[in-house]
C-alpha cells in the first residue's frame, strides 16, 4: 500500500499501523502540538485541520488522511515564523494557562475565522458557546479564551524595574501559541518502552497467584512485573515535606487489593498495542474479601479491616476501625454556649467526589543518561508533577538508591490542581526502568485518571451553631467524616486542614470538633484545590445563612458581626498555629464589595415571568501555605551576555510562577523580565524545593527568589563601586548596565571584569525561604441567579468574586486564577461527580459521562481585588490560587436558598435535584393549602 499526505506543507509517506488513530501518528512524527487529553472526542485538545476542516485527530483514523493536507498548531504561524492572526490574539489576550488545552482552541477558532464571510458560514464566531462546544479547558474559566477571540490585549510591557504589579504574559506564552512548549510526553527517546497496567476487578481482595507465561509470549512484551518483584516497603503516594504527615500503607504492586482498578500488574513492552495485549493475558487468581462502601460503616465494629495488620510503623489512627487519622478539640463548653443561645441551628452537609480533571494525564517516562563525570549512568525521571524534589527523595527511598544517582524533571505541566501532588507513576516506572536497564513510559488513559488516580475527598458535616437574638454567636460545634478511600494519602492531612481556618474565621466562645478520616474500598481520595477547607466551607456559610434567616437578620451583617478582625486571635479547637498571622486584612473590604453589588443589581430586571431569583453569598478564610514548613531554595545569576537566570525547583502548570519570579527578579535589579532566564522544575537547578502545591509558588518560591535577586543587586553594586572606585551608594543598576556616578559599565562588562578579578562569587547569589511564618488570604463571593421551577433550569444572572491577595503580583494572571477557581467550583456546584455503583467501582470514567464545565456552563465573574499588603508575603503578596474555590458552592447555595426557599444541604446541585426538590416544595404547599381550606 502506497501512502501519501502533507503534514504542515511537509510530505510524509510512512503508512499508518492498523486502527491508528491520526493523532499518534501525527505525534509519533514529532508534531507535539497535537495533545492527547481524552481519546474519545470529548475534549478537543487534539483538534487539526484537514483540507482546512478542524477534526478531533483522537477519533480520526489517521488512513483517512491519505492523499491530504493536515494541519496542526506548528503549521498555523507563516514560514518566516510570523504568528498567524489567532495566535497572535490568544497571546495579547493570554487566553490560556497551563496551555494543553490551547491548540484546539486555536485550531478550531483559527478554522472558523477562515470561514468568516464564507457561503458555509453559519455564525459560529458570533455565537461562542456553539462554537466551543467541542473544547474544554480546566484551568481559565472560558474568558480569557473568549478575550482572545474578540481581540482584546491585556498585556503590558513595563519599563525597567517597574514589573511587578503589571499584567505582564506568560513567558512560555509564545511556546504554547505556536506548539513548541514541552510538556511530559513532548520528547523523543531512542529504544522507549511502553507500560501498561493491569487493574483490579474487585473491591477488595487477596491475590493467590499470578500466572504471567501467556503474557510474556506476546510478541514485543518484554517484563511482567508483579507484588513479588516489587519492595515490600510501605509508603504514602502523597508527597509532603514531611512524610510522616501521611500513614504508610502502600505497596508499589501488593498482594492484597483495596479498591476496584488498584493495579496488579505492569507489563512492560515495545509498543502500546503489545502492553495491553499482554494485560489481557495476565491470568489473577483472586479470594475476595468482604468490603466496605460507605465510611459510617466502615467505623462500626465488625466492619472489613482494610488494613487489616498493618502495624504503628503505618501511622494509621485506628486500623481496627478504619480510621486514617482523627482530631478532637474543644474550647470553652459548647453546651454551655447552646443553652445561651436564643437560637440554635444544626444540619448536616455532604459533598460529592471531584476528578482534577487536568487535560494532561498522569505519566512519566524514566530513561538513563551518562554520569557528567563518565563514571556510569544515572536514573532520570521525566514526570507530570508539582514535586519533582520529593518525588525523588521518594523514588530513592523505596528503591535504595542515593540521591545523586536519580534526577526528577517536570517539563511544562498540563493541569494540577493538587493530583499531581502524588507518586501515582513513578515509582512503578523506575521499578521497570531498573529491572530492564532500558527507557520506560506509562501514561494514564482518560479513564485510568478516575479509577487509578485520586479525587476530591467527600465529606459530612454535621453543623450546630448557636447565637443570641442580637446575632452574637455563641457555639459551633462541627462533626466531620472525611471518606480518603482506600489508602490515606492526604486524608488525615486534609481532614486537619478542613477544621482549620473554617473555625477560625469566626469569634465564638465555645467550640468543638470531631474529624474523622476514614477508609473506605473506594478510589483513593487527594490533594484538591482548597485541601478540605471547601467541603467544610460549604457547611459552615451555609449554616450561616441559615442561622441569620432564623434569627431574621440580614445574612451579610450576621457575619459581619460575627468574622474575626485584624488583632484577633485565630481559634480553632484543633489547636491555635503559632506561626500563622493576619499580617494583612481585607475580610471587611471583601464583603464590602459585596454589599455594593447586591445595593447596585439590576441583573433580575429581564428574567423570563414565572423564573425564581435570589442573591447569596459566602467567605472563606485559608492560610498562605501549608503548616510545617514548605521550602524552597532559588539562585538569581549574572550571565556573560549580560543577562539574568534564575535557578528555582517550583513546577509550572498555569499557576504564574514564572512570570511572577520574573517580575520580582526584574523589580530587584532594575532590568526587563526580556532579560531573564528561568530554569525550573529539575532536581538539577537547585538543592531543594519543597513543591508546588499549598499556594506557595509566590508566597514561598517567590519569596526565595526575592531574597537571591536583592543579594545580586547588593553583590553587583558592591563589586561595581569597587571595579570604578565609586561610592556604592552611588552606584545603580539599569536594565543593561551599572551606572556609576556617570560612568557606565555594562553588565557584560561587570561579568568579564568579576571573572578577571577571580571573583566571580559575586555574580551568583542564593534566596531561601522555609515558608514560615505564614499570613491569610480572604475570598468572598456573591451570585444572583434565576430558577425555573418548571424544569430545574439554573441561570448565573451575575458573578461577583471579591479577594483580599495582598500586593497583586500580576493582575492579569490573579484574575485567571480567580475566574479559574470560580469556575472549577461552579462544575463541583452544580454537575461534576465520581459516581460509583455498590461494589465501589467508577462509573463515569469519561468526560461525556462526568461532565465538566463547558464554555457554555461559566459565567463571567467580575473580579475584585482588595487594597491590602502583606507583612510577610514577598513585597506584600498572598497566594490566590486555592482560595477563590472555597467560598463558590456556599454562595450558590444560599443564593438558591434565597430563590426557591429550600435549603440545598448536598452537592451538587444539579438540575433534576432542584426540580424535584422545588416540585416536592410546591404539592407541599398545595396540600397544605387545600387542608386549611385556603
Amino acid at each position: 500500500m502506497s501512502f501519501h499526505l502533507h503534514v504542515n506543507e511537509q510530505p510524509c509517506d510512512a503508512e499508518p499501523r492498523a486502527g491508528q488513530c491520526l493523532r499518534t501518528y501525527l505525534r509519533e512524527r514529532g508534531w507535539f502540538g497535537v495533545k492527547k487529553g481524552c481519546d474519545a472526542g470529548d475534549c478537543g485538545a487534539c483538534t487539526v485541520h484537514v483540507d482546512g476542516e478542524p477534526v478531533h485527530s483522537c477519533l480520526y483514523p489517521a488512513v483517512r488522511a491519505e492523499g491530504r493536507s493536515v494541519t496542526t498548531v506548528e503549521g498555523l504561524a507563516a514560514p518566516d515564523g510570523e504568528l498567524h492572526p489567532v495566535q497572535r490574539k490568544f497571546l495579547d489576550a493570554q487566553g490560556f494557562q497551563c496551555g494543553f488545552c490551547t491548540a484546539g482552541f486555536l485550531m478550531t477558532t483559527a478554522a472558523l475565522e477562515q470561514e468568516r464571510g464564507r457561503a458555509h458560514d453559519d455564525g459560529k464566531l458570533d455565537d461562542l458557546p456553539r462554537a466551543f462546544k467541542g473544547n474544554l479547558c480546566r484551568c481559565t474559566g472560558y474568558r480569557a479564551i473568549e478575550d482572545a477571540v474578540r481581540g482584546v490585549r491585556h498585556t503590558e510591557r513595563p519599563d525597567a524595574g517597574k514589573a511587578v504589579g503589571r499584567s505582564l504574559g506568560a513567558p512560555a506564552g509564545p511556546q504554547v501559541v505556536t506548539g513548541t512548549a514541552r510538556y511530559t510526553f513532548d520528547v523523543e527517546i531512542p529504544g522507549l518502552l511502553h507500560m501498561k497496567l493491569v487493574r483490579s476487578p474487585h473491591p477488595h481482595a487477596r491475590i493467590r497467584a499470578v500466572d504471567t507465561s501467556a503474557a510474556l509470549r506476546v510478541p514485543g512484551v518484554r517484563a511482567v512485573l508483579t507484588h513479588e518483584d516489587a519492595p515490600a516497603t510501605l509508603y504514602s503516594s502523597a508527597r509532603h515535606e514531611h512524610p510522616t504527615e501521611d500513614p504508610d500503607d502502600t505497596r508499589v504492586l501488593d498482594d492484597t487489593v483495596r479498591h476496584v482498578g488498584q493495579r496488579v500488574a505492569a507489563v512492560v513492552a515495545d509498543s502500546e498495542q503489545a502492553a495491553e495485549e499482554g494485560c489481557r493475558r495476565v491470568e489473577v487468581t483472586y479470594e475476595q474479601l468482604p468490603y466496605v462502601i460507605d465510611p459510617e460503616e466502615a467505623m462500626r465494629p465488625g466492619a472489613p479491616a482494610i488494613h487489616a495488620g498493618k502495624g504503628a510503623e503505618a501511622r494509621i489512627a485506628r486500623v481496627e476501625r478504619n480510621i486514617a487519622g482523627e482530631v478532637h478539640g474543644e474550647i470553652g463548653c459548647v453546651e454551655d454556649g447552646f443553652a445561651d443561645a436564643a437560637v440554635v441551628h444544626e444540619e448536616t452537609f455532604r459533598t460529592q467526589r471531584v476528578q482534577h480533571a487536568s487535560l494532561e494525564t498522569h505519566g512519566c517516562v524514566a530513561y538513563f543518561e551518562p554520569k557528567e563525570d563518565g563514571g556510569g549512568e544515572r536514573l532520570t525521571v521525566r514526570s507530570s508533577t508539582q514535586t519533582p524534589f520529593l518525588t525523588r527523595r521518594a523514588l530513592c527511598a523505596l528503591h535504595g538508591l542515593p540521591e545523586d544517582e536519580v534526577r526528577v524533571v517536570a517539563g511544562r505541566v498540563g493541569g494540577g490542581f493538587g493530583g499531581k501532588q502524588e507518586m501515582l507513576t513513578e515509582d512503578i516506572v523506575t521499578l521497570a526502568a531498573l529491572k530492564l536497564r532500558r527507557p520506560v513510559k506509562l501514561e494514564f488513559t482518560r479513564a485510568e485518571q478516575f479509577f487509578g488516580a485520586t479525587t476530591r475527598h467527600p465529606f459530612t458535616v454535621r453543623v450546630k451553631l448557636g447565637a443570641r437574638a442580637d446575632g452574637t454567636l455563641t457555639a459551633i460545634r462541627m462533626r466531620v467524616v472525611a471518606n480518603t478511600g482506600a489508602y490515606g494519602n492526604h486524608g488525615p492531612a486534609v481532614m486537619f486542614h478542613s477544621v482549620g481556618e473554617s473555625f477560625a474565621v469566626y469569634r465564638a466562645p465555645h467550640k468543638k470538633v470531631d474529624a474523622y478520616s476514614v477508609y473506605t474500598n473506594a478510589v483513593p481520595a487527594g490533594a484538591f484545590r482548597g485541601y478540605g477547607l471547601g467541603q467544610v466551607t460549604f457547611a459552615v456559610e451555609s449554616a450561616m445563612d441559615e442561622l441569620a434567616r432564623r434569627l431574621d437578620l440580614d445574612p451579610l451583617a450576621f457575619r459581619e458581626k460575627n468574622i474575626i478582625g485584624p488583632g484577633d486571635p485565630m481559634l480553632s479547637p484543633i489547636g491555635e498555629e503559632e506561626d500563622l498571622h493576619i499580617a494583612s486584612y481585607g475580610l471587611a473590604q471583601c464583603l464590602g464589595i459585596v454589599r455594593e453589588a447586591i445595593a447596585g443589581d439590576r441583573s433580575a430586571d429581564d428574567v423570563p415571568e414565572g423564573w425564581l431569583t435570589g442573591q447569596g453569598a459566602a467567605m472563606a478564610m485559608i492560610a498562605t501555605g501549608p503548616p510545617g514548613g514548605h521550602y524552597a531554595d532559588a539562585t538569581v545569576g549574572l550571565l556573560a551576555d549580560g543577562t539574568y537566570d534564575i535557578a528555582v525547583g517550583t513546577a509550572e502548570f498555569g499557576n504564574g510562577t514564572t512570570t511572577v519570579h520574573k517580575q520580582i527578579t526584574a523589580g530587584a535589579l532594575g532590568t526587563t523580565v526580556d532579560r531573564i532566564t528561568v530554569r525550573q522544575s529539575d532536581t538539577d537547578v537547585v538543592r531543594h524545593d519543597t513543591g508546588a502545591f499549598g499556594s506557595a509558588g509566590t508566597v514561598v518560591a517567590g519569596k526565595a527568589v526575592l531574597l537571591a535577586a536583592e543579594s545580586l543587586a547588593g553583590r553587583l553594586k558592591t563589586f561595581a563601586a569597587r571595579h570604578t572606585g565609586v561610592a556604592r551608594h552611588l552606584c545603580t543598576l539599569g536594565p543593561e548596565s551599572v551606572d556609576c556616578a556617570g560612568r557606565v559599565v555594562t553588565l557584560k562588562e561587570l561579568h568579564e571584569a568579576a571573572h578577571a578579578a577571580g571573583a566571580q562569587g559575586e555574580l551568583t547569589a542564593e534566596g531561601h525561604w522555609g515558608g514560615s511564618p505564614r499570613s491569610v488570604a480572604f475570598n468572598a463571593q456573591w451570585f444572583r441567579i434565576a430558577v425555573d421551577p418548571d424544569t430545574g433550569e439554573m441561570k448565573i444572572l451575575r458573578s461577583v468574586h471579591a479577594a483580599d491577595a495582598g500586593k497583586v503580583m500580576n493582575p492579569l494572571q490573579c484574575r485567571g486564577q480567580v475566574e479559574g477557581g470560580v469556575a472549577q467550583a461552579l462544575g463541583a456546584t452544580l454537575f461534576e461527580t465520581v459516581r460509583l455503583d455498590e461494589r465501589g467501582e467508577v462509573t463515569t470514567a469519561a468526560f461525556r459521562r462526568y461532565r465538566l464545565p463547558q464554555y457554555a456552563d461559566v459565567p463571567r465573574t467580575e473580579v475584585h481585588f482588595m487594597e491590602t499588603t502583606d507583612a510577610i508575603g514577598p513585597l506584600g503578596a498572598k497566594s490566590m490560587s486555592e482560595s477563590p474555590f472555597n467560598p463558590v458552592a456556599p454562595a450558590f447555595a444560599n443564593a438558591l436558598r434565597d430563590a426557591t426557599g429550600i435549603r440545598f444541604t448536598e452537592t451538587p446541585f444539579t438540575r433534576d435535584r432542584v426540580w424535584q426538590a422545588v416540585d416536592r416544595e410546591a404539592r407541599t404547599t398545595d396540600r397544605e393549602t387545600r387542608a386549611t381550606g385556603g
